[in-house]
């Protein structure tokens, strides 16, 4: 079951408009689908969570074999699922921190811009090592706090509209809380977002810590 129900709520209710307001950050979307890319290739089967309605997962599907793409929000997931899609891409109601999956069945798992908005992120990751084979990737993108900065006006108007963040880190602490719930960090690249600073952090699935 979702937990997470103060931003479940928001998220079905922005879900119609969300497709559009992020339309600005196409680039955005694109620079990270570049980034991530450079792993998958057409062979691999990956499983995105937090999807939205779509915005990096038609990105990606088009690196690899099979691309499932989730998103806790069922009103995210039908707004994706009206969308024009490609064979290999299927949208699906998951919860990030349950999953209905069995062990060891991805090559790569896609978490961008939510672990930081989670209550219980470990839980995710948790899941994410789960589900992930032996060696396998995790790609979490994620809006880090820039140095110095406590807080935003974007991110104060989100409060206002009921978005609830739980997490402020930077890419060293980001990286650092990745480590420590079993997966080996491989890279951390920033990029411009325009939005709010953006880690690309890419790590791999280290066997024999977690059960």
């Amino acid at each position: 079951m979702v937990k997470d129900q103060a931003n479940k709520v928001f998220w079905q209710r922005v879900s119609g408009v969300y497709g559009l307001f992020m339309r600005k950050d196409r680039k955005m979307y694109e620079e990270i689908s570049k980034e991530i890319g450079a792993d998958l290739n057409k062979s691999m089967t990956v499983l995105e969570l937090a999807c939205g309605t779509g915005q990096l997962s038609f990105l990606i599907s088009e690196s690899v074999g099979f691309l499932e793409a989730t998103d806790f929000s069922e009103n995210m997931i039908h707004t994706a699922q009206r969308k024009q899609a490609r064979e290999n891409l299927r949208f699906s109601v998951q919860d990030a921190t349950d999953l209905q999956f069995e062990a060891e069945v991805f090559d790569g798992v896609v978490i961008a811009n939510a672990l930081h908005i989670m209550p219980e992120p470990e839980k995710a990751l948790s899941e994410i090592y789960r589900v992930l084979k032996p060696g396998g990737y995790l790609f979490a993108p994620t809006f880090v706090a820039a140095k110095g900065e406590k807080d935003y006006l974007s991110t104060r108007i989100l409060k206002w509209l009921g978005f609830h963040t739980f997490h402020s880190w930077d890419d060293k602490s980001l990286t650092a809380f990745v480590a420590e719930n079993g997966f080996e960090p491989l890279a951390a690249r920033m990029i411009d977002a325009g939005f709010l600073p953006l880690c690309c952090l890419k790590a791999r699935k280290h066997p024999g810590i977690l059960n």
